[in-house]
């Protein structure tokens, strides 16, 4: 029995070495910061951001959130 329990251990510890190893690393294509958040002074990692008071209204002093002029 003890030796069915060590075949196991070493069975599971060689899986674990072997997949944590083995595979590659997906490339990103975003800039990361050294703890992996997304760079916000890149143009890809900035987004879509809508400036809002703290109400959750639009601010009305940025562009994006101006309704158009009619002339």
């Amino acid at each position: 029995m003890k030796k069915f329990i060590a075949m196991l251990l070493v069975a599971g510890m060689s899986f674990a070495a072997v997949t944590t190893y083995a595979l590659p690393q997906a490339k990103t294509t975003t800039h990361t910061k050294k703890d992996g958040t997304p760079d916000k002074r890149y143009k890809e990692n900035k987004g879509t951001t809508t400036h809002t008071k703290k109400d959750g209204t639009p601010d009305k002093r940025y562009k994006e959130n101006k309704t158009p002029k009619k002339s």
